[in-house]
């Protein structure tokens, strides 16, 4: 399993957004970014993960932080998560997990006794030379953009 440190270079990808446009880290070199995976769009805890970065939008990109968001899902469902919350940002499908596994984040949880693979929700963020400055394991759903401003 891939294990990232801050200082490490980001590792580049190529992904497409909830409108089909492609995304690439590459794209945002000179820019700070804020990429956060999270397991499943319209869920309770990445619903209010993706709305505290709605809601913190404006100070986000104040603080100079682009906001990417990955998840399994396909562009379909990110189209129909993005709408409903109103979301600002583009959201990545990842449905093979290429960008999930390349950051480490794909793995083996356990759940109610139950094992499986999923997404551990985590948020890297990518300084403009495209070097992890820092790694929010676990981030708190509710207040996810206050913990990126501190």
């Amino acid at each position: 399993m891939i294990t990232l440190n801050p200082g490490d270079p980001a590792p580049d990808f190529s992904a497409q957004d909830q409108s089909g446009q492609t995304r690439r880290l590459a794209d945002y070199r000179g820019q700070r970014v804020a990429l956060y995976f999270y397991p499943k769009d319209d869920t309770p805890g990445c619903t209010a993960q993706a709305c505290s970065l709605r809601d913190g939008e404006t100070q986000l990109r104040a603080a100079g932080l682009q906001v990417l968001g990955v998840s399994p899902d396909d562009v379909a469902s990110h189209q129909k998560f993005a709408d409903k919350f109103e979301l600002p940002f583009p959201l990545l499908a990842d449905p093979e997990r290429t960008l999930a596994e390349a950051y480490g984040v794909w793995q083996e949880k356990k759940n109610y006794g139950r094992t499986y693979w999923g997404v551990v929700r985590t948020t890297f963020l990518i300084d403009a030379e495209g070097r992890v400055e820092r790694i929010i394991r676990r981030p708190d759903t509710k207040n996810h953009a206050e913990q990126l401003l501190k």
